[in-house]
């Protein structure tokens, strides 16, 4: 019975560890094109809902990220990320339909980040602008 019990441990106990490694491990893509903008674990990149604009003197982007996290803690979290590197909070808004939107500034370029519930997922959207040193 004793052989049995460790059998089972010993076979359940590395699936258990295998599981819950993968819950953990967050998908964190990496956005080149705004590399100074962190991206919280636990959030997913949605490519359909992103865009990015680029001219010869600006960079703009929208992008939009999921995740089953708590939005009180995603904002409080992306906030400490973004001070962390020098981006200064410019304001902060709350409503009472559950957004959270935070507008930040680092030399003279703006991050506009908006947070809000869905039915299943937590989304936060990104809206950031660059100048681009122009050709001379």
């Amino acid at each position: 019975m004793k052989t049995t019990r460790a059998r089972r441990l010993t076979v359940l106990l590395p699936v258990a560890l295998l599981l819950a490694a993968c819950a953990t491990t967050p998908s964190r893509p990496v956005r080149s094109e705004f590399a100074d903008i962190p991206v919280p674990k636990g959030m997913t990149y949605v490519p359909d809902r992103s865009t990015i604009i680029e001219t010869p003197n600006v960079k703009a982007a929208r992008f939009v990220y999921r995740g089953r996290l708590e939005l009180e803690s995603l904002a409080a979290a992306m906030r400490t990320a973004l001070e962390g590197i020098g981006w200064r909070l410019r304001g902060s808004t709350n409503t009472s339909a559950s957004t959270t939107n935070q507008v930040y500034e680092k030399s003279g370029n703006f991050v506009q980040v908006v947070f809000w519930e869905g039915s299943w997922f937590t989304y936060m959207e990104v809206t950031a602008s660059q100048a681009l040193q122009a050709l001379k």
